[in-house]
């Protein structure tokens, strides 16, 4: 029997031993066994800017307040479709160097909404450059606080051409200086953007399958696909300013619900507004022209958008009407 009060050679080697064997058991055994899993089918490697973006996410200590897992609970369904998986993180989660592994980003804090599928929740880069400049812009009641920082003012005559500006009427901006987001901030907002929780269903962390059509029953409700694509083009090129409620930034960007433009039988002036911007109104923030960016059918999508949504009752756009007013206004500039 072992003698451990005298023989201190015994209990240096029982407690090196102990040591050993728990670090094999919590340590090695389970960081070798997470070697083993693989990327859900279809998911993408971070690219250059992202990965970037993931180095400032973690320089300035989002992950604080930010988690980025889904817990298979009732209350995490707001934050994703299924449970987070290890394949999740595959690509995230590599090693920086011999030494060190890129740090867990899944937190435990939930001051601010789980991250997970921030990128597919909010898609427009306008969106998440006015939330890091003054997260109360978009959320009023966002208690975070603002990243100003990665913001510079800059005199329009020395403005580079691919510069990414805000709005002057939200910024406050005097003179000639317009607020120009850094490639800091460009770099944050590609990362957020790349945090999409892949779908699919019938999956196991081992066996992955990719995402079947649901079958619709007789009575099942289809959205049309029109509809879908509405939605989809108003968050990427409208919700930024005007909100995904439709009720815009007070004081910046004018609301969408309940607006007389927006409700108008005859949608020629609606459609002009988009077609070749909007800059009458010293007290809202100047909204840039769409006809080189949209085609008359997406135009008509988010339109129709507009005009069925918030509490809005107006009838559909014939993409006619567009076709018709994008060919005068095209005439009259030559």
């Amino acid at each position: 029997m072992l003698n451990l009060h005298k023989d201190h050679k015994n209990l240096v080697l029982l407690a090196f031993s102990v040591f050993v064997v728990l670090s094999i058991g919590v340590a090695i055994l389970p960081a070798y066994q997470m070697q083993e899993y693989q990327p859900i089918p279809g998911q993408k490697d971070l690219t250059v800017s992202e990965r970037k973006g993931l180095e400032i996410y973690i320089s300035e200590g989002c992950v604080a307040c930010h988690t980025q897992q889904v817990r298979n609970i009732e209350m995490d369904k707001t934050w994703g479709e299924r449970p987070s998986l290890a394949s999740d993180y595959y690509y995230s989660k590599q090693r920086m160097d011999v030494w060190r592994q890129s740090p867990s980003l899944l937190g435990s804090e939930r001051t601010g909404p789980d991250l997970t599928n921030i990128g597919n929740r909010q898609p427009s880069d306008q969106w998440h450059l006015l939330h890091l400049y003054n997260p109360r812009l978009v959320v009023e009641a966002s208690i975070m606080p603002q990243y100003s920082w990665l913001f510079e003012k800059i005199d329009t005559l020395y403005l580079a051409d691919d510069a990414v500006t805000l709005a002057r009427g939200i910024t406050k901006m005097e003179g000639r200086e317009v607020l120009v987001a850094t490639q800091d901030a460009l770099h944050l907002v590609a990362y957020l953007k790349s945090l999409q929780q892949f779908s699919f269903e019938n999956a196991t962390p081992s066996d992955f399958i990719p995402a079947l059509p649901k079958e619709q029953g007789d009575n099942a409700s289809v959205i049309p696909a029109n509809k879908t694509k509405g939605a989809s083009l108003y968050q990427n090129n409208c919700a930024a300013c005007h909100q995904s409620n439709g009720r815009g930034v007070k004081g910046a960007f004018p609301p969408l619900a309940g607006s007389l433009i927006v409700n108008a039988k005859n949608p020629e002036t609606l459609i002009k507004i988009v077609l070749m911007g909007y800059d009458a109104r010293a007290e809202y923030g100047v909204m840039p022209e769409f006809a080189d960016k949209l085609t008359d059918e997406e135009i008509k999508a988010i339109l129709d958008h507009e005009r069925t949504n918030w509490g809005n009752r107006a009838p559909e756009v014939p993409v006619a009407t567009i076709t018709h007013l994008r060919d005068s206004i095209s005439k009259l500039s030559q």
